[in-house]
């Protein structure tokens, strides 16, 4: 008996594994392709009366009503009609904003960075373009319902290892599974881009030797990944022979061709100069992810359209000889020389804090509209997505942030919030948390 037992425990793992290699192979092929942009599939109207709408295209609406209908806006002004049978919510008083986007996260991917088991951002090996951050989220994270009740309804989350970290996916923070969640996937290749070395005690000759050898593994994998592009064209015509399948090279495809751009993630000006001109020579689209110092190469991000994710404004200075408010200043001068940037919270569990981090670089000198579209119609330009998202309009996808003043104010509170047109539950941990403690016993 006991070796039937241990035989039908085999047989089951057996089936379960050959179900999960098949499922996994299947939800591989979307990444040799172009990405999948899936459509919003929520029911249902809403009208949401008497707000003051900020549009992001110009002066906000007071006193407007946006109508929502199947999941996308379907009107906004002063005089819209309200269809019968709709769900109304008077806003009088309160202000409406496009959700709030963070294109710099591995929200889903992690949950507790002391408990390995909660981590998903990195896997084995240097290069894995083939790896998907979409099949590793988890929808039920306490980190996803804290972030979206500060307004945050979008988010571009990616693996971080290696040199090739893998695939990003934008998603929304609303839904049962990671198909529901996920709006563009692939969004991009993710490059940690090896830091040319600054050590002044080193000879020139020396640096040079050094940044070959760091570059060296990173160019052979792109022109392997060439060949075997050319391969896979050829493949089927008369005397050519069949090769063997690579999905990390099958995967490289959009990115060589154009269609997907990479991700690099550089922070120097070194790094960052030196990313721009790879990029040129391997003939690929590139957006710079972290920019510490990117204003001191904001001539050459503007003359060769690269845009630029800011990882963050509460940071350190970039350098030791840096002024105190340098990283609160980057946004301010990246305007100013009209690099095209936005701002990501660089976390997972302080998504929640994104607004903050906008508000500082608005106290240090960045306009305060161009704060909002830092998080609103600039992350979503970046991301190919801003005939979706970034701003109220017909036919936007209705991701909206109803609060009671200044979301760039930490005293303002986000009263309500839609994705995908659908009211979400305005609670998460920290909420419940709060309840349960305020109302303990005391002595």
């Amino acid at each position: 008996m006991r070796k039937l037992v241990g035989v039908g425990l085999w047989v089951l793992i057996a089936i379960v594994a050959f179900a999960g290699e098949k499922a996994l192979s299947g939800a591989l092929s979307p990444v040799y392709s172009a990405s999948l942009e899936r459509p919003v599939k929520t029911r249902g109207v809403y009208a949401i009366r008497n707000a003051t709408v900020h549009t992001m295209r110009g002066a906000p609406l007071e006193g407007a009503t946006v109508l929502i209908k199947d999941g996308r806006i379907e009107a906004v002004g002063r005089n819209v009609s309200i269809p019968r049978g709709a769900q109304v919510y008077d806003a009088k008083g309160q202000h409406l904003y496009p959700g709030l986007i963070d294109a710099s996260t591995t929200l889903g991917l992690t949950e507790i960075g002391s408990i390995a088991a909660t981590i998903d951002t990195t896997e084995t090996g240097s290069f894995n373009p083939n790896v998907r951050a979409e099949i590793a989220i988890n929808p039920d994270s306490e980190l996803i319902p804290v972030a979206r009740v500060n307004g945050i309804t979008t988010v571009l989350t990616a693996p971080t290892g290696g040199i090739l970290s893998g695939m990003g996916c934008v998603m929304n923070l609303d839904g049962w599974t990671w198909e529901e969640m996920v709006i563009k996937t692939p969004i991009g290749l993710f490059v940690n881009f090896p830091a040319p070395s600054g050590d002044a005690s080193q000879s020139a000759e020396a640096r040079r030797r050094d940044w070959e050898a760091r570059m060296r593994p990173l160019k052979e994998f792109f022109e392997n990944a060439r060949r075997y592009m050319r391969a896979h064209e050829a493949r089927g015509q008369a005397g050519v022979p069949a090769h063997e399948r690579d999905p990390r090279f099958e995967a490289m495809i959009p990115i060589l061709k154009g269609e997907l751009p990479c991700f690099v993630r550089a922070s120097t000006a070194l790094a960052i100069q030196a990313a721009v001109r790879w990029a040129e020579e391997e003939k690929v689209r590139i957006v710079i992810v972290g920019g510490a110092e990117s204003p001191k190469v904001a001539d050459l991000l503007r003359e060769k359209g690269v845009p630029v994710i800011l990882e963050g404004v509460h940071n350190m200075p970039a350098s030791e000889d840096s002024p105190y408010d340098q990283p609160f200043t980057v946004a301010k001068q990246l305007h100013e020389k009209g690099v095209l940037f936005c701002i990501g919270s660089r976390d997972a569990s302080n998504v929640r804090n994104l607004p903050y981090h906008v508000a500082t670089a608005v106290a240090y000198g960045l306009p305060y509209e161009e704060g909002l579209k830092a998080i609103t119609l600039y992350p979503a330009r970046i991301l190919g997505l801003e005939h979706r998202l970034g701003t109220i309009e017909p036919g936007k996808d209705a991701n909206l942030m109803l609060t009671t003043g200044d979301p760039l104010d930490i005293r303002t509170q986000v009263v309500q919030v839609w994705i995908g047109g659908r009211p979400i539950e305005m609670t998460s941990k920290h909420i419940r948390l709060y309840e349960r403690y305020r109302k303990r016993p005391k002595e």
